[in-house]
């Protein structure tokens, strides 16, 4: 289920748990996954979209591999906030993730990829390990981004 914010995500899961970032693009899925207190986020792997059935039961294995409670989903805006056709794409994407039965939150991606390659070319990381990396470590970008936001909202109660 989509939540319709960050507060509501945050309610559907009142004891935290590991939540996955995804970073879906038309080729690949950059996945990442922070630790349960939802403190730092890190790069986990990528997958190689086929089918969407396909991608759904890679998805499947994942997360229960690492026991994931939700999904924060990187949604490419264009720069001024509005939808673009690829925006489109991923939330019907993220429509499609129901069967996991997960919450799925709906991040800003806006610059995720270009920070990560601004990143690894300061860091002098080679092009050929640059495009191995970037989709998962985009993930954990947007991860991180959603996590920071959500352990900074007020508590209900």
């Amino acid at each position: 289920m989509i939540t319709a914010s960050a507060a509501d995500f945050v309610a559907a899961l009142p004891d935290g748990g590991v939540l996955a970032g995804l970073d879906v693009g038309t080729k690949t899925i950059g996945l990442a996954l922070c630790d349960k207190g939802w403190s730092f986020a890190g790069p986990a792997e990528t997958i190689r979209r086929t089918k969407f059935t396909f991608d759904l039961e890679a998805l499947r294995t994942f997360v229960a591999r690492h026991a994931v409670r939700g999904l924060a989903v990187g949604l490419p805006l264009n720069m001024d906030g509005s939808d673009s056709p690829r925006t489109q794409s991923v939330r019907a994407f993220a429509r499609n993730l129901g069967p996991l039965g997960l919450p799925v939150l709906l991040w800003d991606e806006r610059w995720s990829t270009q920070a990560v390659e601004r990143a690894m070319i300061a860091a002098d990381v080679s092009r050929s390990k640059r495009a191995d990396a970037v989709d998962k470590l985009a993930a954990a970008h947007i991860l991180q981004g959603a996590i920071d936001a959500l352990c900074n909202l007020p508590r209900q109660g």
